[in-house]
């Protein structure tokens, strides 16, 4: 069962991109919009798209005429993000399919734990 609505492609591409840096990029510059959009067979137009959504969440940002780097609390922002989602979307389409199988929250909890 899929929880997520079907996102537009920048932000799938920005989702990607937020999750290479959770887990831990080698150094903190981003990769060119030219790399981006060769790697993932998009128009450059959608990465710079993207890129535009990672700096309004001050997650990147970009120092003219050398490129994107990884702001220094990216990860927090991150997870922040991530996890307001998690509560604001996914918790309440969970609860709703627990309901419908008729799953209590013992039961839940009781195979969260195994």
């Amino acid at each position: 069962m899929d929880f997520q609505k079907q996102k537009p492609i920048y932000l799938q591409i920005a989702d990607r991109l937020m999750e290479q840096i959770l887990a831990g990029v080698d150094d903190d510059r981003m990769p060119s919009v030219r790399e981006v959009a060769a790697a993932m067979g998009v128009n450059p137009n959608t990465v710079v798209r993207s890129f535009d959504h990672l700096q309004n969440a001050e997650i990147i940002y970009q120092r003219r005429g050398v490129g994107y780097f990884v702001s220094a609390d990216a990860r927090q922002r991150i997870l922040a993000a991530q996890r307001r989602e998690f509560f604001e979307d996914d918790l309440p389409a969970i609860r709703q399919r627990l309901k419908a199988l008729d799953i209590s929250t013992d039961e839940l909890l009781n195979h969260l734990q195994q």
